[in-house]
């Protein structure tokens, strides 16, 4: 009897795998329609990964889609991705209730969809409270008038040194994606950690660095020899790498050395406060610090890259833009001075400054700002954002709300007369809002602006121009599609030669 009890039950299993596996596929789609509720949205998604495909394939589509089916009201479109929910933000306001709700009991800051299991749990993004109050008093002195002055002598040298690289190389058309990718995490190691990483370390950040961005644009299986678990690996190295540089800069400090790059002005202080007598500020131990330091490189590293490629491709095909930032540029300060730009300088370049700030706002690198919903949270008056969804505020969509023709690259609206940067202050969303906001956006806008005067002044360029050549590509921040491929020729009779002082 017991053996034929047996015999059915193994003749039956197939039926009863077949039955359970349909069963969990029925209950996902009544999950998702539940969570989706009247939201606009796909009313069938592919079992277990979702859309995923979709994005990955061609994330432009994807986007694009999403925030034309969240239209103008409700502002809000749903879809799910490998297990998760997820809601897209189009409208301003409801984005500005993400932001200003970052607490436990509300929204988890995550940066990319799947942040966590990416960066590890304990990163400066993941903070709320008072310890992340405590580590932005601590990076407050990275960003002084005087380290900012630093940073911008070395940004100069490195720019100089990758603009006649590319020159002299020059014979034909070249893309610059991937040079500007070079000529900035060159600028990031040396501004964050400069004297402390060896050649080797730098090829091994080299290396690390391009298999974390890969991995940010792939499927988050985890999983031995994926692309998502080597980046996941690469990570926790780049962080060990700077974890050593905070305890080389710690010792260096303590011996009563000058600042000379970020890592500097940071354990400064904190080196101080150890020599008093006191003890350590929290979350300053070399570990902390180290995976602190990679959020900021992540932070910064990609968007800059976006930002200096659209500045490009806005002056070739903007002649009067371009004309005015050579002429304003040209009026305080020439190459052949043999001089760095000073921070003065750079501060009376105002119409650079708004080409800048039209840039970050006409192409905003980091298009979404990535948060996860801790709790039941009711976003209007008809919808509640179901706990563990994901949720992605445009920054791009707010972009163009608000302001005056904002299709058009128009970097007249930040001047004095127009102030659309404060008449559109809640749309201006390119650098966050509330108690995330970047830290380091007055850092990001000198590189900018350091970038396009010399860049301008420096060379003559001219776009290859190709079918959808200005089209938006994700890699991970958007660049154009033709990588922004350009003739390049010297302007000037020499090359200036700057050093540092």
């Amino acid at each position: 009897m017991m053996v034929s009890s047996v015999s059915i039950l193994a003749s039956l299993s197939p039926y009863i795998l077949i039955s359970a596996l349909l069963l969990y596929l029925l209950l996902e789609q009544l999950t998702y329609l539940r969570k989706k509720g009247n939201l606009p949205g796909p009313l069938f998604v592919p079992p277990i990964i979702g859309n995923a495909v979709s994005v990955v394939r061609d994330p432009t589509s994807f986007w694009y889609k999403q925030s034309a089916l969240a239209g103008n009201s409700p502002g809000l479109s749903a879809n799910y991705l490998v297990g998760r929910f997820i809601v897209y933000i189009r409208d301003t306001e409801l984005s500005h209730q993400i932001f200003t709700n970052v607490r436990p009991d509300a929204f988890h800051f995550v940066g990319h969809p799947f942040g966590k299991k990416l960066f590890g749990d304990h990163n400066f993004i993941y903070m709320f409270g008072d310890d992340h109050k405590s580590v932005r008093r601590q990076i407050a002195p990275n960003f002084t008038p005087k380290a900012l002055s630093t940073y911008s002598e070395l940004m100069q040298v490195i720019i100089l040194r990758h603009i006649r690289l590319w020159e002299e190389s020059c014979n034909g058309p070249m893309s610059l994606r991937n040079l500007v990718r070079d000529l900035n995490l060159e600028t990031s190691q040396t501004v964050f950690v400069g004297p402390y990483l060896d050649e080797e370390d730098k090829n091994r950040f080299r290396t690390d660095y391009n298999i974390f961005n890969l991995g940010t644009m792939t499927l988050p299986f985890d999983l031995p020899g994926s692309a998502f678990h080597k980046a996941r690996m690469a990570v926790k190295r780049l962080a060990n790498i700077l974890a050593v540089c905070a305890g080389k800069s710690k010792a260096r400090m303590a011996a009563g050395e000058e600042p000379t790059c970020l890592i500097d002005f940071w354990m400064q202080p904190i080196v101080a406060e150890a020599a008093s007598g006191n003890p350590p500020p929290p979350h300053s131990r070399d570990e902390e610090i180290g995976g602190f330091l990679f959020d900021f490189l992540f932070a910064a590293q990609d968007a800059s890259t976006s930002s200096l490629l659209w500045a490009v491709t806005q002056l070739e095909s903007k002649p009067e833009v371009l004309r005015r930032v050579r002429e304003e540029v040209g009026s305080i300060w020439s190459p052949e001075s043999n001089a760095l730009i000073t921070v003065d300088q750079l501060a009376e370049m105002k119409y650079t400054l708004n080409v800048a700030r039209e840039v970050v706002r006409y192409r905003p690198p980091a298009t979404m700002v990535p948060h996860v919903a801790a709790v039941d949270f009711p976003l209007t008056k008809t919808y509640t954002v179901p706990k563990g969804t994901i949720v992605f505020p445009s920054v791009f969509d707010s972009s163009f709300q608000g302001f005056t023709e904002p299709d058009q690259f128009d970097p007249d609206r930040f001047s004095e007369t127009r102030k659309e940067d404060q008449v559109f202050k809640r749309n201006f969303l390119a650098f966050g809002w509330g108690s995330h906001q970047c830290v380091g956006q007055r850092y990001a806008l000198n590189h900018l602006v350091l970038f396009i005067a010399m860049f301008s002044t420096l060379l003559d360029f001219k776009r290859l121009r190709s079918d959808g050549c200005d089209e938006i590509v994700y890699c991970p921040t958007i660049s154009p599609k033709d990588g922004c491929t350009v003739f390049l020729s010297r302007r000037v009779a020499a090359y200036p030669d700057l050093t540092l002082n």
